[in-house]
């Protein structure tokens, strides 16, 4: 399994509301509906450094289905081969409400290594 977990930086003027309305559109019009995407989930922080800061978490079924969509660890595709809700995710949706573009924001993509089920 592979884990990616991305932190979101809000554009100032952005509140919470506005980016957890995107998310609820986001999901309305299924555009988190990815091959090998098994699960996910948006983060509010309620404590350290990330307080009120978003994070989500991307749970996908394996390393290979993670690179099919994406891409190799040293050879990633470029935003025009993302899949195609992905592209409006990121450009209608998250994009206005970021500080950003949302292809530079911190993120880290994880191999899990001990799984207790």
């Amino acid at each position: 399994m592979i884990i990616s977990i991305h932190n979101y930086e809000l554009a100032p003027g952005v509140t919470a509301d506005d980016f957890e309305a995107a998310i609820t559109e986001a999901e309305s019009r299924d555009l988190f509906s990815l091959p090998g995407l098994t699960s996910y989930e948006f983060l509010r922080g309620i404590k350290g450094d990330r307080i009120n800061k978003y994070t989500a978490i991307w749970r996908y079924e394996s390393r290979a289905a993670w690179e099919e969509l994406w891409g190799p660890v040293d050879d990633p595709l470029p935003k025009s081969e993302y899949p195609e809700q992905w592209q409006t995710w990121e450009d209608e949706l998250l994009a206005p409400l970021l500080s950003e573009n949302p292809d530079d924001i911190t993120f880290t993509s994880y191999k899990v290594v001990s799984d207790p089920d």
